[in-house]
């Protein structure tokens, strides 16, 4: 559709080049309370990749698989996953990839949106390229925040582009599911999709990954539960491996989430051949900078876009370009983006209205949550123990089990998991905490709460969990601390 925006008008207090949820956010923040006009750029979709290619759709096929799985371990209660409908709802999750409502939201909220390819023309232009071809100039008042978001990297493996691989958008979209899947990669993608696709009824799932463990930035521990997981429900893991040669005879562009073409044939760098009807590459993501007019204001196309902790790009003259999101690599989270946007409309009001005192995205990244959705869930926060070390930082660490609470024995006999916190010595705060296991996602805005707030351990252990919860395990991961520092102070 063509949103609702007089065709002859040509600036705004604010352009958002890119429309995904970041920049919906950056647009509402600059404009709410401050009066400043602002528009959004979008040749795509209104609402960006985790609306319609990642977070929405894969959580809506992650979700009837992790019912299944808990109802599996539950005396007197049986669930069958019927493929057709789960996909039913993951279209109906992302609006049958129509951006109607989201377009709607921004009219309705007072944000302006422009439907086209917007590039840089120099400071506070853009230039857009519409639909019907013709180009439209557009000028900023006050800033110009860059939205434009990261891409599937494919990696240039003997044979594998050739072959025309599914990326995360054709896997979270898929129409069909192969009943031959090989997963490259060992990330979040790579884990969720290969969890998804085994529980949707996938009857070979193959993941193969360079690296020795699953999920490598997060504690050890996370990885071999999850993998652990993986081989029980019948995925076949080869960690350690590289794509040596990969052919497909009859590759063919049949559509986003169709099997492209005929059988995969995969020869891993140990002489492994594995056979499949469709390759996942699952392999990390790369930002869409390279054609967005970077050159015009002075900064060199491709790449992420270095930023401040106003989340001002570094290397442009004056205070009016920002970036958020995937394209600044701060963290390639679609919450962290949305973090991001906040400050950054914040500090372009502040900015417009004269004022010193600047909002900081320092904080928030002290935090940084993140879940990942697998059987078992990962949740962690702020910094694992190598990074703390790596840092220079002097640390106490703990651990403890999850399956010894009631809380999760309540909810599996045969609950496994585990947690542990990275501690300051130095000032005894919360670092960084991680959790692994079945329902541990909500745990996370805890360990956030901590870490950013920097509350003592002295003050945590009035933080009293309910019970019989999952929440339990700060008391136990206190009272273990406690032991170990008697401990220590003994020996």
């Amino acid at each position: 559709m063509t949103a609702a925006v007089d065709p002859d008008r040509s600036e705004w207090d604010v352009i958002v080049l890119g429309a995904a949820a970041a920049g919906e956010n950056a647009a509402q923040y600059a404009s709410q309370f401050s009066g400043l006009s602002s528009v959004l750029v979008e040749d795509a979709l209104v609402g960006g990749e985790c609306s319609y290619w990642a977070c929405m759709p894969s959580k809506a096929l992650l979700r009837p698989v992790e019912v299944v799985d808990a109802a599996d371990h539950l005396p007197g209660l049986t669930a069958r996953l019927d493929p057709a409908p789960v996909l039913a709802r993951r279209d109906a999750v992302i609006n049958g990839l129509d951006d109607t409502s989201q377009v709607n939201w921004a009219l309705n909220t007072g944000i302006d949106v422009v439907r086209g390819y917007g590039r840089l023309a120099g400071e506070r232009t853009i230039v857009v390229s519409g639909p019907d071809g013709s180009d439209r100039t557009l000028t900023a008042r006050h800033a110009v925040v860059i939205d434009t978001g990261s891409c599937p990297a494919v990696p240039d493996n003997p044979g594998l582009r050739a072959a025309l691989p599914w990326t995360s958008r054709d896997v979270t979209t898929m129409r069909e599911v192969p009943r031959r899947v090989l997963v490259v990669g060992g990330g979040v993608v790579a884990c969720e999709a290969a969890t998804w696709l085994r529980g949707l009824g996938a009857a070979e799932v193959t993941l193969a990954h360079r690296g020795e463990r699953l999920l490598a930035r997060n504690e050890p521990f996370a990885g071999t539960l999850v993998a652990q997981e993986l081989r029980e429900t019948g995925v076949r893991l080869c960690l350690g491996r590289t794509l040596a040669e990969v052919r497909r005879a009859d590759a063919q562009d049949t559509g986003r989430g169709r099997v492209h073409g005929g059988a995969v044939s995969v020869t891993l760098d140990d002489g492994t051949v594995i056979e499949a009807d469709e390759i996942v590459a699952a392999t990390g993501r790369t930002p869409n900078t390279d054609d967005i007019g970077l050159e015009t204001v002075g900064l060199s196309p491709g790449g992420y876009l270095d930023v401040d902790d106003h989340q001002s790009v570094r290397g442009a003259s004056g205070s009016w370009l920002y970036a958020i999101g995937d394209v600044c690599g701060r963290a390639l989270l679609t919450h962290m983006g949305k973090y991001q946007a906040r400050i950054v409309g914040e500090v372009i009001a502040a900015r417009a209205a004269g004022s010193a005192e600047l909002p900081s995205s320092a904080a928030g990244h002290v935090g940084l949550p993140q879940v990942v959705f697998t059987n078992p869930e990962v949740g962690s926060a702020g910094l694992t123990e190598r990074q703390a070390r790596d840092a220079g930082i002097d640390v106490e660490v703990v651990e403890y089990d999850l399956g010894a609470l009631a809380g999760t024995y309540v909810m599996r006999a045969d609950y496994r998991g585990r947690a542990k916190l990275v501690v300051d010595r130095a000032t005894d705060v919360v670092l960084g905490a991680t959790f692994a296991g079945a329902g541990i996602a909500e745990l996370v805005h805890s360990a956030t709460t901590a870490i950013v707030g920097r509350l003592p351990v002295s003050t945590l252990w009035h933080v009293v969990p309910s019970y019989p919860t999952a929440s339990e395990i700060w008391l136990r991961l206190l009272e273990t601390l406690r032991t170990q520092r008697h401990a220590a102070q003994h020996a």
